[in-house]
C-alpha cells in the first residue's frame, strides 16, 4: 500500500507538472500581450515597455515557464494585475464559497442517487424501477444551468421561497443566511449530478444482485437485506467509489457554473472578471487550483478503492 501510495504521488505530481505546461502554453497562444491589463489607451511606447517588464512578458518564453514552475512550486500564484491583491488570498475567499456548495450538492447527489439506484435495480420488474430509470435518462440529457433557471423561476420568483441571487457579504459569520443562499444552488448541481450517479449504482446494484456470493449467502440462511448489507454493499461500492471521485469532480466544475447563474462569488465569477480583464494571473490562478483539486479527488478515490478492497492491494490476489 505503501509503495502504490509513492507512486500515485509521483504520478500526482507529474500530472501537475503537464498541467501547468499545457495551462502556460494554452495561455500565450491567446492573442495581445498580458501587460494589456494595466494599460489604458493611447499608451506610448515607454509605457508599454515598462508594464511588458513589470508583467515579464517581455522575457523569453523558455524563461517565462521557468519563472512560473517555480512559483506553482512555492506555491506562490502571484499577484492579480487589476486588483493587486495575492491571487493565493483571492482565491481562498472565492472557495469559501465553492468549496461549500460542492461538497453539500455531493453529499445530497449521494442521498438521492444511492437508494433510488438500489430500488430501480432491486425493483426493475416494477413500474416504479423503470420510472426511476427513465427520469435518471431525462436528468443526464439537461444541462445544469437549465435546471438552475428553472429552480429559480419556480422557487425564487413563482413561490418567493429562496434568494434567486446572490450571497451574504458577511460571509459564513453570517451562517444561516450563507446557508440559505446555497440551497437553490446546492439542489441544482445535485439533481443533475444525482441522475448520472444513479445509472452507475443501479448497474453495480445489478451486478452484486447476479453474483454468487450473494446467492451463497442466502443459501447459507441469511436474509436478503442481510446478505445484501454484509457482502453486497462492500463489494458492490468498489466500482462506484472510482465513478464517485469523477462525480465530485464533476461536482466542483459544476458549481464553477452555476455560480454564475446565481450570482455567487465563487471561483467561477472570479475566473469569468480575470478573462474579461485579461487578469492573467488570476486566470492562471483558478485554472491551476482547479486542476489541483480535480486531481486530488482522483488521487484519494484511488486510495479509498484500495482500503475497501483487499484484493487491489495484493497484486497476487486473484479476482473472486
Amino acid at each position: 500500500m505503501l509503495s502504490y501510495t509513492l507512486r500515485r504521488l509521483v504520478i500526482l505530481a507529474l500530472s501537475l507538472l503537464i498541467a501547468a505546461a499545457v495551462l502556460f502554453v494554452l495561455l500565450r497562444l491567446l492573442p495581445g500581450d498580458p501587460a494589456n491589463a494595466l494599460l489604458s489607451v493611447g499608451a506610448s511606447p515607454a509605457q508599454i515597455e515598462a508594464a511588458r517588464q513589470e508583467v515579464g512578458s517581455n522575457l523569453p518564453l523558455a524563461q517565462q515557464f521557468a519563472h512560473f514552475v517555480s512559483s506553482l512550486a512555492r506555491f506562490d500564484l502571484g499577484t492579480s494585475f487589476v486588483s493587486k491583491t495575492p491571487v493565493l488570498a483571492e482565491i481562498g475567499n472565492r472557495l469559501s464559497v465553492t468549496i461549500p456548495l460542492t461538497l453539500m450538492s455531493f453529499v445530497l447527489a449521494l442521498i438521492i442517487a444511492v437508494p433510488l439506484g438500489i430500488i430501480s435495480a432491486v425493483k426493475s420488474d416494477k413500474w416504479y424501477g423503470g420510472v426511476i430509470s427513465i427520469v435518471s435518462q431525462l436528468g443526464i440529457a439537461i444541462p445544469v444551468f437549465w435546471v438552475g433557471i428553472l429552480l429559480v423561476t419556480i422557487f425564487a420568483v413563482n413561490l418567493k421561497l429562496f434568494p434567486s441571487s446572490g450571497f451574504p457579504l458577511k460571509g459564513w459569520s453570517n451562517f444561516g443566511a450563507a446557508l440559505y443562499s446555497l440551497l437553490l444552488p446546492t439542489l441544482t448541481i445535485a439533481l443533475v449530478m444525482s441522475a448520472s450517479l444513479l445509472r452507475y449504482v443501479r448497474s453495480a446494484a445489478q451486478d452484486v444482485l447476479g453474483s454468487d456470493y450473494l446467492r451463497t449467502a442466502r443459501a447459507l440462511g441469511a436474509s436478503f437485506p442481510e446478505a445484501l448489507v454484509r457482502h453486497g454493499i462492500r463489494n458492490g461500492s468498489v466500482p462506484v467509489i472510482s465513478i464517485l471521485g469523477i462525480e465530485l469532480a464533476t461536482a466542483f466544475l459544476g458549481a464553477v457554473v452555476v455560480e454564475k447563474v446565481f450570482a455567487l462569488p465563487g471561483l467561477g465569477s472570479m475566473l469569468l472578471l480575470a478573462i474579461q480583464q485579461r487578469d492573467y494571473p488570476n486566470v492562471q490562478g483558478v485554472l491551476f487550483i482547479s486542476t489541483l483539486l480535480v486531481l486530488l479527488v482522483g488521487f484519494f478515490a484511488d486510495l479509498l478503492q484500495r482500503i475497501i478492497d483487499p484484493r487491489l492491494r495484493d497484486n497476487r490476489a486473484r479476482p473472486a
